[in-house]
């Protein structure tokens, strides 16, 4: 029977002659790395993309690692240690019912020399309609009294803050007129407790919040008349410029404010606090650079007259944000002092915070002692 080629092209007889069609020659086998050993060009492609979006983010990536190392290294500039003007976050607590008179005579002997002058002592939360039950804080006004005796000089603030919605189902909503009304009428409702200020952490809070910034207005002409303290709780600021715009890209909280709005916020208050911590740095050597460039950044934008304080991270976790083997107490004071030594030695208006006192270790407070005390 005579075939004929057939449609997947594989060769038969010829049926139009009875002659045998020669035998095809065989094909050589491949050398190896011969061009059918090569990947397919869509494989290749997929490769050299990959390569290319790795190299985007592990040079950049390096680059800041290696830069805030470098910033970590010279030595502090002489008497940039405590300026008497300290403070510190304390839990709940305090004013719940759960705290006696023995633990603020022991507060007390653990701060007595120390540069601890204020104390944000946890009060809130506040509701997301920013009212602020009586009920959450009914040992408020025996706390701060004992404060008083055991500490003669060291002011007490009341700790507010809560969730924001940023446009969630849930938390305080900042643009509503009515809830920030309610905000100001609980920093009303702590003072006429007896505390000597208010401090205010709302998180996660954007750069640039025009709501937040008339929130603020308006509780510094309530402090102002009240003669007390209006302190907040500030994001760190952009170790890059604009990184806040590109976190805000790509998540929902961005993690960053941008250094003016930072320094927006810095007038409207009398203390603003920097949580330095959180970083999700590797190494002791780049956290304690990435807080002295912080310093240097809120030194640069915080008027004078406002007191700016850098925050400590005194407890211990390991995770993606915050690895407690680099995160330490000692990187942070020796960060903190040479951003200050760099960017403005004489301000007088500066300290550290810890955060937070239920958590602090005994190395945390060694090296706190040792590295800015003295």
């Amino acid at each position: 029977m005579d075939h004929t080629e057939s449609r997947d092209g594989t060769a038969g007889t010829d049926e139009r002659t009875d002659e045998p069609q020669p035998t095809p020659e065989p094909e050589p086998t491949p050398e190896p790395g011969s061009d059918q050993k090569r990947p397919r060009p869509w494989v290749r492609r997929t490769r050299r993309t990959a390569l290319v979006l790795a190299l985007l983010l592990i040079v950049p990536i390096a680059a800041i690692e290696t830069a805030l190392r470098v910033n970590y290294t010279g030595d502090p500039a002489e008497g940039t240690y405590t300026r008497d003007r300290d403070a510190m976050w304390l839990g709940h607590a305090w004013v719940d019912g759960r705290k006696k008179d023995a633990d603020v005579t022991a507060l007390a002997g653990r701060l007595k020399d120390t540069g601890v002058r204020d104390l944000y002592v946890h009060t809130g939360p506040l509701e997301h309609d920013g009212t602020l039950p009586r009920s959450v804080y009914p040992r408020a006004r025996w706390f701060i009294d004992a404060v008083h005796r055991e500490l003669p000089g060291v002011r007490v603030q009341a700790f507010l803050g809560d969730v924001l919605a940023n446009g969630g189902p849930e938390g305080l909503e900042l643009s509503d007129a009515d809830t920030r009304a309610e905000v100001v009428r609980s920093a009303g409702q702590v003072l006429d407790t007896g505390y000597e200020g208010v401090h205010l952490d709302l998180e996660p809070l954007h750069s640039d919040d025009g709501y937040y910034l008339d929130l603020l207005d308006d509780l510094r002409t309530l402090t102002r008349k009240r003669d007390a303290q209006l302190s907040v709780a500030a994001h760190q600021i952009d170790p890059l410029p604009h990184l806040h715009s590109v976190a805000g890209f790509v998540a929902d909280h961005p993690k960053w404010w941008s250094q003016k709005f930072f320094g927006q916020v810095a007038r409207r208050v009398d203390q603003i606090a920097v949580m330095s911590y959180d970083t999700a740095r590797l190494f002791e050597s780049t956290y304690g650079g990435y807080v002295a460039q912080q310093t240097s950044l809120a030194l640069e934008v915080t008027p004078p007259t406002t007191h700016l304080l850098v925050g400590l991270p005194f407890y211990y976790e390991s995770n993606p944000s915050h690895w407690g083997h680099a995160e330490t107490v000692a990187a942070a004071v020796r960060g903190a002092r040479l951003g200050l030594s760099r960017t403005d030695p004489d301000r007088e208006l500066f300290g550290l915070a810890p955060y937070i006192d239920f958590a602090a270790t005994e190395t945390n407070w060694k090296e706190f002692e040792e590295g800015w005390v003295r």
